[in-house]
């Protein structure tokens, strides 16, 4: 038995060493080495299993070789382990060596869209006037889109907001006036709030339409709000936006859920007021509408109109986004191309 070790540990060495002369799958075959001597099945454990039919006196001594047999292999084994390891990171460090000198490759810098840097402003001017910003579903009840801002079902109002339905119940929202009916449910006043986000209607595209758009809705309700807040509170946003020399006027028109009610309209930014394409002659673009809120629709949310007065606004952000870049056709923003965006 003495002889079967010792001739295991040669064979060991032997095959060890020849890994040196193999230059692929190293790992492998010295994994394959130490099952092969050291593992459950392996050469020194069959001799290990064997040692049952030595007499005492040889017990110990073949047992003591044997376990120097066993370290001096897994001695060799750890060695070559590292050897190898230390060889593929070398390898590995000089196939992915970088030269620092050479030029690197230039990265596009994304930035924002100019629909989202002008909504970011608008934001930004009513939170410092107070207001609240609040979201909520594209997908709309009719309920909440039509029923509940005075606009029954079959009212000649509805072709005017001619939108894609759902199904008879559900709709994609025309408007983000819905949000402000969700919080006027669930908030006793004051309130103060806009609503920004996507709106869809069934229009034609050109040059001022998109069957979907951009919209912020405002509204406060409180004691004692009047038509003389409403106006200055625009005519505060439009300067805020388009500078000092920013002019609003407000014509008579008719909303279901406000009365009284106004469109907004802003001085045109390509023609200064003069009569073009864009305004269409009139020297004026609009761009809001707006209104004191329908007794009906502040009694329909659970607010007492002899008590409380509100006022509501809402425009199309990507008519304001014309007006803040001298932008003369709103298609522009939605074609993606790079050459247009990358001025803003």
């Amino acid at each position: 038995m003495r002889e079967k070790l010792e001739q295991i540990g040669r064979m060991a060495r032997e095959e060890i060493a020849a890994l040196a002369q193999n230059k692929e799958s190293r790992a492998e075959a010295l994994e394959a080495v130490r099952v092969k001597f050291l593992g459950k099945k392996g050469e020194i454990t069959s001799v290990l299993r064997g040692m049952g039919a030595l007499s005492a006196e040889e017990r110990p001594v073949i047992g003591q070789l044997a376990n120097e047999v066993r370290s001096e292999v897994e001695k060799l084994i750890d060695k070559t382990k590292k050897e190898i390891e230390n060889a593929e990171l070398e390898y590995k460090l000089r196939a992915e060596e970088i030269d620092v000198t050479m030029p690197g490759k230039h990265s596009e810098a994304g930035r924002l869209h100019p629909i989202t840097q002008v909504l970011n402003e608008m934001t930004d001017i009513f939170v410092g006037l107070g207001f609240q910003v609040v979201d909520g579903p594209e997908v709309e009840y009719d309920l909440y889109n039509f029923e509940k801002l005075n606009i029954p079902k079959n009212h000649p109002a509805r072709d005017t907001q001619d939108t894609f339905y759902i199904n008879e119940n559900i709709v994609l929202r025309t408007q983000t006036s819905p949000v402000q009916v969700r919080v006027m449910e669930k908030t006793r006043p004051p309130i103060r709030i806009v609503s920004p986000g996507r709106v869809y209607r069934s229009d034609a595209v050109d040059a001022t339409h998109s069957p979907l758009f951009h919209q912020m809705e405002g509204l406060v309700v409180d004691k004692g709000v009047t038509m003389t807040d409403l106006k200055g509170t625009l005519e505060l946003f439009a300067k805020k936006l388009y500078g000092e020399n920013a002019r609003i006027k407000l014509r008579p028109h008719h909303f279901n859920f406000t009365e009284p009610s106004a469109e907004v309209d802003l001085c045109c930014f390509n023609c200064g007021g003069k009569g073009c394409r864009i305004c269409k002659g009139e020297g004026w673009i609009e761009i809001l509408g707006a209104g004191m809120v329908h007794p009906k629709v502040l009694k329909g949310c659970g607010i007492d109109p002899e008590v409380y007065s509100g006022f509501a606004f809402g425009m199309g952000i990507e008519r304001v986004v014309m007006g803040r870049f001298s932008v003369n056709d709103l298609r522009l923003f939605y074609e993606n191309d790079v050459r247009f965006l990358k001025q803003f």
